[in-house]
């Protein structure tokens, strides 16, 4: 078993401001250090325009622009390394799991990855202007790979496919645009179909009325449907979906053989390493890093890396009124011997 963190970030402020904060705890981080490493093996397979990044970020959340100027000036890098770094745009994305469940007033969410990318960041933001305040796990700094934000929307998806990628924001930046501007699932709904994608996802977003919907979106195509648990297949979009879903489709029928009652047993559903939904394929990119849960109505979170974890949890309501949380961070215990990216030397891909 592998003792693991993630840090606990705290802003009010500008985005700028949060930004610049961001990068000076950045400053000669491993980090950094580990994925200047791991470009050195896995080339990016795209380009950057920053003209077109900046008109794409702006049209939608102007301050994650401002946010990614911050990081830029307190790193002192060009602005092309800190958009191929943050920018959430024309990113490749490796094959993931993930899997979701939302019930009476909440949304449990299993994060399968790889711990090689894994940032160890759970962020508290309150902006002083454009944009919801939002809390969640960090991706790629600036994007989200789950949350809630204050108007009680609460956000997480699960990869799908690398079909034949387009010019279009990655999911990371996509669940921080959600979270940053939408105040319901309508709002949610709608801008998940507007903005490009450059990979195939399901978006599942709920809010204080109890609506679930899973927008399953891809370059080329968006449908909406309504449900209350999603792995990692297209129920509608299924010409898109992978030809190996055998895992995916277990996970989910493990989750609706299993009845729950309340939002603690749907956490331990998920949590649980006996249950069937906990996922121990770290070295695929798919095993379960973090089992995080929101509740909207009541405007609480809950936090547990690693399985067989009792939840930390943060009262978001409090925190919104000026209630700093106290702990630094969040510990707990991964099965694997595979190094974290935020926390451990060699966390890149060269064979040693």
């Amino acid at each position: 078993m592998k003792n693991i963190y993630s840090d606990i970030i705290q802003f009010r402020g500008s985005h700028y401001d949060f930004g610049f904060m961001q990068g000076q705890i950045l400053k000669n981080s491993l980090i950094v250090k580990n994925r200047e490493n791991q470009w050195k093996v896995r080339r990016p397979r795209f380009k950057i325009d920053a003209a077109e990044v900046k008109e794409a970020i702006t049209s939608i959340a102007p301050g994650v622009w401002e946010e990614i100027l911050g990081l830029q000036e307190a790193l002192k890098w060009p602005l092309e390394r800190a958009l191929t770094e943050f920018g959430g745009y024309r990113l490749e994305i490796p094959r993931s799991g993930c899997s979701i469940l939302t019930g009476d007033g909440y949304l449990i969410r299993n994060y399968d990855y790889h711990p090689k990318t894994y940032e160890g960041r759970y962020v508290f933001f309150q902006p002083v202007k454009n944009g919801y305040a939002t809390v969640g796990p960090s991706q790629r700094i600036t994007g989200r790979s789950d949350g809630l934000n204050e108007k009680g929307l609460a956000m997480g998806y699960n990869f799908m496919n690398r079909k034949s990628p387009k010019d279009g924001f990655i999911c990371g930046m996509i669940g921080r645009l959600v979270l940053e501007t939408c105040a319901n699932v309508k709002e949610a709904v709608s801008l998940l179909k507007e903005i490009p994608h450059r990979h195939s996802f399901s978006y599942i977003v709920y809010d204080r009325s109890g609506e679930t919907h899973i927008v399953e979106a891809t370059p080329r195509k968006i449908t909406v449907r309504q449900s209350n648990a999603c792995t990692n297949h297209f129920e509608e979009l299924k010409h898109e979906n992978r030809h190996h879903l055998a895992d995916s489709e277990r996970r989910l029928e493990a989750i609706r053989k299993n009845p729950v009652s309340d939002k603690y047993e749907a956490f331990r559903l998920f949590n649980d390493t006996d249950k069937g939904v906990f996922s121990g394929l770290y070295s695929s990119w798919a095993g379960t890093i973090h089992t995080s849960a929101y509740f909207p109505k009541e405007m609480q979170t809950w936090m547990a890396l690693g399985g067989n974890q009792e939840p930390m949890k943060f009262d978001f309501g409090e925190w919104l009124k000026g209630k700093d949380i106290i702990v630094k961070s969040i510990t707990g215990e991964v099965d694997t011997d595979i190094p974290f990216v935020h926390m451990d030397e060699n966390a890149d891909w060269f064979k040693r």
